[in-house]
């Protein structure tokens, strides 16, 4: 059996099912490190459908690229489109969707049924594998995630989605987040087992980074 679903006869018959393209691409940053995602979907015509962005906290590279097709597929689902083609910059990825590779990690095995199973929910779907530079505005977005992340950057650490924005437009900020509680300007504490225990109660959000000096 084909893993890609074949179009149906209704959609051929009544011709609104049209084509959708979308560019995804996923990262970390010391893999395993801070990840994200980025993905730019858009019509027939050229034209942004929604542009997908989002925080994965520490994870590997494939996991991010697994997450970002994921995100793109839901987004096709939830809005209609039944006709999706994907192109993205991890060979490894796109291989294993196409069945010419196995997966035989036990991290990337149940993204990849996930995707499977929503593959198989579309009328018709294709992915194929581009260079890097062929995939910029996506490795763009995944790159925010990350900034918004590790607090390089304004937005909130979640799914950023602009439907029907025709290009170009700037992306607008997203709302700032909400200030932590003060904290000293230096923080202490200890280790032990090999992991970080701050004195008084104190707490880090996700993606600090910590510089430790031994006293």
């Amino acid at each position: 059996m084909s893993l890609f679903p074949t179009e149906t006869p209704s959609a051929r018959s009544t011709g609104a099912a049209t084509w959708i393209h979308a560019h995804c691409d996923g990262g970390s940053r010391g893999n395993p490190g801070p990840a994200g995602y980025g993905a730019l979907v858009t019509d027939a015509h050229g034209r942004t459908l929604a542009e997908l962005s989002q925080f994965l906290g520490i994870k590997t590279n494939n996991f991010a690229e697994y997450s970002g097709l994921i995100a793109v597929l839901d987004w096709a689902l939830a809005n209609g489109h039944s006709r999706l083609k994907v192109v993205s910059d991890s060979e490894l990825m796109v291989k294993q969707i196409q069945g010419k590779y196995k997966v035989n990690s036990p991290d990337l095995k149940p993204l990849w049924q996930e995707a499977r199973d929503r593959i198989a929910k579309l009328d018709g779907f294709e992915i194929s594998h581009a260079l890097r530079h062929k995939n910029k505005e996506a490795d763009a977005l995944a790159n925010q995630a990350m900034d918004r992340g590790m607090g390089r950057g304004a937005g909130t650490a979640g799914v950023d989605s602009l439907p029907l924005r025709p290009r170009p437009v700037a992306t607008p900020a997203t709302p700032p987040k909400a200030p932590h509680a003060a904290q000293p300007a230096m923080l202490r504490g200890f280790t032990r087992d090999g992991h970080i225990h701050l004195l008084g109660g104190a707490s880090l959000p996700d993606g600090v980074f910590v510089k430790i000096i031994r006293e």
